[in-house]
């Protein structure tokens, strides 16, 4: 029988909370009637032009300042979102902003290699941070973003936005009831065709290449759907066009995982090759699989399971009803929530400890120890 959402939703089966998935919160838990949550948005490049309007859209968030090294661009944004002009910072004045008291919390969405002194700077000007993954671009970094905050006594999330989304809570609660059996093996991918002379081709900024970037969903998305820790790695990287855009970070990685149960997952990323988002899980009982997996709206979720001594397996689909910016505003949210009521967020500084720690043996594997260490 194929079931969409809207069905499932009236059949209340296997929800969310009766699973008891840690790290998994229900969106819009806070109370009604709080304050809303002051955001300052560290670098207004791409990501931050979701973010900003996630925010917007959102129940407990509102951008309160804005940090760029371009005044022009930061007046229009503050005009766009009625901010003064006194809340725009420049990367040089940034440490003025513990004198704000409309900022609760930073967005840092700056590139890599920058993650790790704002967040710092930020924790020391008492502001709870949500970072932009990768958390930074190294162990080291990551570990001193961490003792910064709790120094600091301040809130340090990753932006791993897929956490707060449903049809991705849905995928993992149905592999983790069962449905599919114990899982076997788990197959992912995310890639795209570089352009040159983007930041994120320089490894001074970015750490390393399509790993650190969209492979990291490939790697996330394989320990949340299994609970489990990786323990073994084997991994290859390769640069096959000759074009120059390649010199400093890797154009292609794949790399398999072994976990403590025995299940084992193959992954792979490009910024050579169009790959598509997506993950697939299977199972003796059946498969779950989700393409789009990792973009900001327009998921998908298909799963085939059961069945045996005669009986017609079940079906079950589910696609994604809501449009970007939505997933930014719910780990806004998220966050506004952890603030508000003194809770840990659920994708903490140590969730983005450990994907940079295993980023980091799958770079050893495949012989590129000249990135992300």
């Amino acid at each position: 029988m194929a079931m969409t959402r809207r069905r499932f939703g009236q059949m209340g089966t296997m929800s969310v909370a009766a699973m008891g998935l840690r790290g998994l919160p229900v969106m819009g838990q806070a109370g009604g009637g709080q304050r809303k949550i002051g955001y300052a948005v560290i670098g207004l490049g791409e990501i931050a032009s979701h973010f900003m309007p996630g925010v917007r859209g959102s129940q407990h968030c509102q951008i309160t300042a804005v940090v760029s090294g371009h005044r022009d661009k930061a007046e229009q944004i503050v005009a766009e979102y009625n901010v003064p002009t006194s809340s725009i910072y420049s990367y040089e004045d940034f440490d003025k902003i513990r004198d704000n008291k409309t900022v609760d919390a930073v967005y840092v969405a700056l590139p890599n290699s920058m993650h790790a002194e704002y967040t710092v700077r930020a924790a020391k000007a008492g502001k709870h941070v949500l970072c932009e993954k990768p958390m930074a671009v190294s162990v080291k970094e990551c570990e001193q973003m961490i003792a910064a905050c709790r120094s600091a006594n301040v809130k340090l999330m990753i932006a791993y936005r897929l956490h707060y989304e449903p049809v991705t809570k849905k995928a993992i609660e149905l592999v983790r009831s069962g449905a599919i059996g114990q899982v076997e093996v788990m197959e992912s991918s995310f890639g795209f065709n570089s352009k040159p002379g983007v930041w994120r081709l320089n490894r001074k900024l970015a750490g390393g290449g399509p790993l650190c970037d969209v492979g990291i969903y490939s790697l996330n998305a394989m320990r949340y759907m299994t609970g489990e820790e990786p323990s073994e790695f084997k991994a290859y990287c390769s640069v096959i066009d000759k074009d120059g855009r390649f010199t400093e970070v890797e154009e292609n990685c794949s790399w398999t995982m072994q976990f403590p149960s025995g299940i084992l997952a193959s992954c792979a990323t490009s910024y050579g090759a169009n790959l598509p988002g997506f993950f697939k899980v299977h199972g003796p009982k059946g498969w779950v699989s989700m393409e789009p997996a990792f973009s900001y709206d327009n998921l998908k979720l298909e799963a085939r399971y059961g069945g045996g001594n005669g009986a017609k397996p079940e079906e079950f689909s589910m696609d994604s009803d809501y449009k970007d910016p939505a997933q930014f505003g719910w780990e806004a949210d998220h966050m506004a929530e952890c603030i508000l009521n003194g809770t840990e967020p659920a994708t903490s500084g140590q969730e983005g400890l450990k994907d940079m720690r295993y980023i980091a043996q799958i770079y050893k594997s495949a012989g590129r120890t000249d990135l992300v260490v």
